[in-house]
């Protein structure tokens, strides 16, 4: 039998306790008053918890499971290393979002600021994906090893729908662009070039549980063009993820 779910009033509580709080309740919880605290649910799993207000940075670092979802914006470092689990973010984020993520997804229905993706990474079938609603800022996807990152510029699509150098040091996994990107730049260690109908498909099935979450319609989300980036270059940073 499921409990009913527990709430929590987080005004006047640092993390520490308000993590403790969290952590002693059983079954879904609402945390409400949220105010900038920080690492929230790290390292947490099979919770079901929802934040009302703002959580601080590290929201869900270390997941390793459950369902994190907040109804307004969130803070820097949302799903720091992350394992597996779901984070929905019905505003906005901050900076390094998914920062060395390997696992899970990471849901987003505005915009995210600069390094989303940094480090992300995937090892056999964990296979991190990060959906971003709105714009992302510059150096989206630095150093990307692995996973999926997805940006949707669903909000203001005549606009450019990332900042300045992605894809900086990219040297695997793939990232899905709603644009044409003409006016992007890329650096020269990947190819960008526009998504064939198979890829399209398999992007469908992706986004299903986006697009039922943030009630969007599938149709209308890939009927803009998408630009498919990945890694083609020999890859330097091999060493520093894989062993040898």
């Amino acid at each position: 039998m499921v409990s009913d779910r527990i709430y929590i009033n987080a005004e006047d509580m640092d993390h520490r306790s308000l993590n403790k709080a969290i952590r002693a309740s059983t079954g879904p919880c609402t945390v409400e008053g949220c105010c900038g605290q920080r690492f929230l649910a790290s390292g947490m799993s099979g919770r079901d918890i929802i934040f009302r207000g703002i959580p601080g940075n590290a929201l869900g670092a270390y997941l390793n499971g459950g369902t994190l979802t907040v109804e307004g914006n969130a803070q820097d470092a949302v799903g720091d290393t992350m394992n597996d689990g779901t984070i929905v973010i019905r505003g906005n984020i901050g900076d390094a979002a998914g920062y060395a993520m390997r696992g899970g997804k990471i849901y987003v229905r505005g915009s995210a600021g600069y390094r989303a993706g940094i480090h992300m990474k995937a090892y056999r079938d964990k296979v991190p994906l990060m959906v971003i609603g709105g714009k992302a800022g510059s150096f989206l996807g630095e150093y990307q090893a692995g996973g999926l990152i997805v940006v949707l510029n669903l909000d203001r699509p005549d606009e450019k729908c990332v900042g300045y150098f992605p894809c900086t040091g990219m040297h695997g996994g793939r990232m899905f662009l709603r644009s044409d990107c003409r006016d992007v730049v890329f650096p020269p260690q990947v190819t960008a070039r526009p998504a064939r109908e198979d890829e399209l498909q398999e992007l469908r099935s992706m986004l299903e549980e986006y697009c039922t979450l943030f009630d969007l319609d599938s149709d209308t989300v890939l009927s803009s063009p998408f630009t498919v980036v990945t890694p083609d270059s020999s890859n330097p940073y091999r060493q520093m993820y894989v062993p040898n």
